[in-house]
């Protein structure tokens, strides 16, 4: 029987491959630019928020069924105004950078974690309450529950990244001298702070590509599926 989800021309290892994406694009960016200023920085993530953003809108329409949209459909909302925010030219400041990505990064983190965790319980509940999925031989997990558990680990980065740059003060100044080049060099909040967005794009990219290239289980547990499997003989003795 083809499950809903295959039926569908675009699933979620599209969404995850194309938010990988825009991701490892805002990386490169970041890792080739001589200049980690607050414009910079604020450019590259508007650009990447508002694609991230609508990426998760358009899936709420072409990938997600009914009970399933509403994590992607706030989590692009608030991705997508965070975008727009960090768009303005009163923003694109040092203070703006970090105010604007620490609120982004804690919110969208903390919702995506969350919404992670309520689709892992989920799966758990109904295959501890299905009928005679004790029985049942083979079991197969349900496709859901991986695309759940990288939503854990993306939101988890995601936290880590507003807790770090909450960690770093943005008037830092130190300056260092690189003898052999004979060049004074001066390291400051900002560039450590665009230098830890792009740690994080890099990383959501390379494990979001990873996620979205992995095969997917077959089919999902439910009760009608788990009582037509016959369970096997058990042993007269």
């Amino acid at each position: 029987m083809t499950s809903a989800s295959s039926a569908r021309t675009f699933d979620v290892r599209h969404v995850q491959l194309a938010r990988a994406a825009f991701a490892a694009l805002a990386a490169i960016m970041i890792t080739f630019s001589p200049d980690h200023s607050a414009l910079v920085g604020m450019a590259v993530f508007s650009g990447f928020a508002i694609a991230t953003g609508l990426v998760l809108l358009l899936a709420v329409w072409i990938v997600y069924p009914a009970g399933r949209r509403w994590p992607a459909a706030a989590l692009g909302g608030v991705t997508i105004a965070a975008g727009m925010v960090s768009g303005l030219n009163p923003v694109r400041t040092v203070g703006g950078f970090f105010a604007v990505v620490i609120a982004w990064a804690l919110v969208s983190g903390l919702m995506e974690l969350l919404a992670g965790a309520r689709g892992l319980r989920g799966i758990r509940a109904r295959r501890e309450i299905a009928p005679g999925i004790a029985d049942a031989r083979p079991v197969v997990d349900p496709g859901p529950r991986s695309d759940s558990r990288d939503a854990v680990v993306v939101g988890a980065v995601g936290i880590l990244l507003g807790i770090g740059l909450a960690l770093v003060p943005a008037g830092y100044s130190l300056q260092y001298t690189i003898e052999e080049a004979q060049q004074t060099l001066t390291l400051t909040g900002i560039t450590i702070g665009v230098g830890l967005f792009g740690a994080y794009a890099a990383i959501v990219a390379v494990y979001l590509g990873i996620a979205g290239f992995s095969p997917r289980k077959d089919a999902p547990v439910t009760a009608e599926a788990a009582a037509s499997v016959p369970a096997e003989p058990k042993d007269p003795a």
